[in-house]
């Protein structure tokens, strides 16, 4: 019996319906990864599933008893959620969060880890997740992978490429109001896609072919009229109303890197940097390191390591606490700021890319403000909507539409995939590869880094930072927790070798699930204990020692996840 089927939904907020008779079901045990560009209305048919959205008409029915968690984009987190307390604590440990924060002094992002610490707490039969990896780090992100896969069922809405790949059964699209369904994660979906908009691209000429042909009869006066047949007539009539009704796909972003003249050779040098903030706690410390003109270099690391404050430093606008930052000579930075503190959100669309002109100064030459961000997918009713009014989604076209507006040789870009749908950031993927300056990129969206960067430099804890060749993959397989397995590189350090998994390799990734388990028993019957009402009046050696043993957990947990990853990626 499926778990919650939908039948004919229509759901509608402006002019073209968001779900348009649109159908679907879904069984236990299916992790279904809900895709579509941004707009398509994703997370309005998470909220009608998860009860906080009425259908306009059609029907949603849910097996009898079914438990729903729903962690929305932008969750609010209650300080009193009504779960055992154990077991939140437990699965708020695993997301690297105090559970004696208190919810109004949350970052955006830890209310997010909060947010799916509660849901996989509260064991719900169906867990509904718009966009979870947002601001999440790496390790957070793996750390959900592994929740998720053990996970009974669950629809996530995400554009984090690698994510759907290792956790979704089934992928879902929302398209122009219908529901398209293919049996597979994210790759598989991709090979399948191209097919059907192929297909769908013959069936429009053909029907357009023949409506043309109807349009010609009908028009050809008296002789139409001696031989009128009355069924074509009406025929041509359906074809009318079937073409006004069809939904074209809407076009594609345009994304295009302004070019200017070429910097130095050298970009920037640091000496022996080091920086450091509040309690002495070194961000940065005795960092050497080059940035050469072509370098496309990605700064990985958990969130607070201080990528942000390294690209300062790397550009000259903070200054180190020790140590010496040279820069090169013609450079001509443009930084995509990760909070997005460049738009006022009272200006209009136009005016933020455009202020005081209807023309937009490229380096190509001069376009028109209206086609500019129609390159961008904004209407032209759009255009004048203030900022406040735009989506997370719009927000960061807008802010890519005036980055890329102006000329520059060293591209900074703090974060640039949130919010994009997959289409959008597989373009802004392709405009960065043609791109012939220097990128400077912090992100944690594992397949993004692997497709754009060609060095690493890592945060290792503690303020040091080390340079690896490639991107996030490389990064992996040469990281100190997986030097046994380091990559085989050709003379050019661009091409590795994807050995297959020795024998003791092999016999360690099958083992490597029982360990995990193993160690989050010993997790959750630590953490039971430690809730017990006569616990504190225990020896203090013994409460410390309960503590060291459940940072060691944690410790375990995270290299034994990250070992897991490294080892499927090479299989």
């Amino acid at each position: 019996m499926p778990l919650l089927t939908l039948a004919d939904a229509e759901l509608a907020y402006g002019e073209l319906p968001l779900l348009d008779r649109a159908s679907f079901a879904m069984e236990p045990g299916e992790r279904i990864g809900l895709i579509g560009r941004n707009g398509t209305g994703k997370s309005s048919l998470l909220g009608v599933i998860a009860g906080v959205v009425t259908l306009d008409d059609g029907e949603l029915r849910r097996s009898s008893g079914l438990r729903i968690a729903f962690v929305p984009q932008e969750p609010e987190v209650s300080s009193d959620p009504a779960v055992p307390k154990h077991r939140l604590e437990e699965f708020l440990h695993r997301f690297r969060l105090d559970p004696d924060t208190k919810p109004e002094t949350m970052s955006g992002g830890e209310k997010k880890r909060a947010a799916l610490a509660l849901a996989f707490a509260q064991q719900p039969d169906l867990l509904l997740l718009d966009e979870p990896t947002n601001h999440l780090d790496v390790d957070a992100i793996l750390i959900l992978e592994y929740l998720l896969l053990k996970q009974s069922a669950g629809i996530v809405i995400t554009h984090d490429r690698a994510f759907l790949d290792r956790v979704a059964t089934r992928t879902l699209e929302l398209d122009r109001g219908q529901l398209f369904s293919f049996a597979g994660n994210f790759s598989y979906y991709e090979s399948k896609k191209t097919e059907q908009l192929a297909a769908e691209a013959i069936a429009n000429r053909k029907f357009d072919r023949f409506w043309a042909q109807e349009e010609t009869w009908i028009r050809k006066g008296i002789e139409a009229r001696r031989t009128r047949n009355e069924g074509r007539v009406t025929r041509l009539e359906h074809l009318r109303e079937e073409r006004a009704a069809r939904r074209e796909r809407t076009g594609k972003v345009k994304l295009a890197v302004g070019s200017t003249q070429r910097s130095g050779k050298l970009v920037a040098e640091l000496t022996d940097v080091s920086k450091a903030f509040s309690g002495d706690r070194p961000v940065v410390k005795n960092l050497n390191l080059i940035v050469s003109r072509g370098d496309r270099i990605g700064l990985i690391g958990p969130n607070g390591a201080g990528k942000t404050t390294l690209i300062k430093l790397i550009l000259g606008t903070l200054e180190p606490d020790s140590g010496n930052v040279r820069l090169g000579t013609k450079l001509e930075p443009v930084y995509f700021d990760q909070m997005r503190a460049a738009l006022d959100p009272e200006k209009t669309v136009a005016e933020t890319i455009a202020p005081g002109s209807d023309w937009v100064e490229l380096p190509g030459g001069r376009k028109h403000v209206m086609s500019y961000l129609g390159d961008f997918l904004f209407p032209p009713r759009r255009a004048q909507s203030p900022v406040r009014m735009l989506s997370g989604g719009e927000r960061n076209r807008l802010l890519l539409a005036r980055l890329f507006a102006q000329p520059a040789n060293l591209l900074v870009l703090d974060e640039p995939t949130n919010d994009l749908d997959i289409e959008s950031l597989e373009l802004l993927e392709a405009a960065l590869q043609d791109y012939a300056g220097t990128l400077l990129l912090v992100s944690h969206d594992r397949t993004f880094l692997d497709n754009i960067v060609t060095q690493t430099v890592a945060a290792e804890g503690g303020g040091l930072w080390k340079e690896y060749v490639g991107g996030y993959s490389d990064w992996l397989r040469q990281k100190p927790s997986s030097s046994d397995f380091a990559v085989v590189k050709s003379k050019t350090g661009r091409e590795k070798a994807r050995a297959k998994l020795s024998y003791k390799e092999s016999r360690e990734l099958e083992a490597l699930p029982k360990e995990i388990e193993a160690l989050e028993a010993e997790q959750h019957a630590l953490a039971a204990r430690m809730h017990a009402p006569e616990y504190y009046k225990q020896p203090a050696d013994i409460l410390r020692a309960d503590q060291q043993r459940i940072g060691e957990i944690e410790k375990l947990l995270l290299e034994k996840l990250e070992r897991w990853a490294a080892l499927e990626l090479r299989l």
